[in-house]
């Protein structure tokens, strides 16, 4: 599957710091438990990062310290060069930083290009108009038709969500995300609840996301990480236990015994 290049970052931006996003030993606790336990990480610009873990590893607790949904314990998150830790989520999202979830939140009455020009509208600041027509909406509606084009889902740009297979709804909430121009996107298991064939078509588009966008994904699909991701970050019990490539990742002997099992990559 090819898909088109988006422009989604501004020239004078590419390139800025060695870092697009990190954390300063980031840690969120309830009461004795620690979710997140002074994880400090970094992200380079354009990375293809998976972040991998058992269940109750505390990866979503960090999708959420990342994107302000949480407020942290103790550590800092910072955008670039600027500390974010305290901003609000929708400042954040104007920075740059844009989530998806595990279970997708469309417009589903709605079709795939007023979504996505809902989205756009929302992005500039100024209100989709119910009485109007998508056409009239002129500008969005390139937009959102170039960015729906990108995806490979002209074909559907007309349909109503809700009549759409779950797989093409997940690459359609992946398009409301394109369309806040993230310079991050964060992926929590993009590919849950899709039969194989479509995850594979859905990481296939992922993967080709222009370099200007660093994606950070969730994924308890083994094969899908180890094929898709350029790096990966392995949880346990709210920590990190390593960090490599998915050759390191796949050959360390305590990713075995906790997680990979040793069998599937003795």
């Amino acid at each position: 599957m090819s898909v088109k290049a988006i422009e989604t970052l501004p020239a004078d931006m590419e390139g800025a710091g060695n870092t697009t996003l990190r954390t300063e030993g980031l840690s969120k606790q309830w009461g004795a438990f620690k979710a997140n336990s002074e994880i400090s990480l970094s992200f380079a610009p354009g990375a293809r990062h998976a972040l991998i873990g058992p269940n109750g590893a505390g990866k979503t607790t960090f999708i959420n310290l990342l994107t302000g949904s949480l407020a942290p314990t103790s550590g800092r998150v910072f955008f670039g060069d600027e500390d974010i830790t305290r901003l609000a989520q929708h400042e954040r999202v104007k920075r740059g930083m844009t989530r998806t979830f595990q279970i997708n939140t469309l417009f589903a009455g709605l079709t795939v290009v007023e979504s996505v020009v809902m989205a756009i509208c929302e992005r500039e600041g100024r209100q989709f108009r119910w009485w109007q027509t998508v056409a009239q909406q002129r500008d969005a509606r390139d937009e959102a038709m170039s960015l729906i084009a990108s995806l490979n889902l002209e074909a559907d740009a007309t349909s109503v969500t809700r009549s759409l297979p779950y797989g093409k709804q997940r690459l359609i909430e992946i398009a409301l995300a394109l369309a806040t121009k993230p310079r991050v996107l964060l992926l929590d298991e993009p590919a849950a609840g899709i039969p194989s064939a479509e995850s594979a078509e859905l990481f296939e588009v992922i993967a080709q996301l222009p370099r200007a966008v660093t994606v950070l994904f969730i994924e308890h699909d083994m094969g899908l990480v180890f094929r898709f991701a350029e790096r990966i970050t392995v949880m346990v019990g709210g920590k990190v236990l390593c960090e490599g490539t998915p050759a390191e990742i796949s050959s360390d002997q305590r990713v075995k015994e906790v997680y990979l099992g040793e069998a599937e990559h003795a």
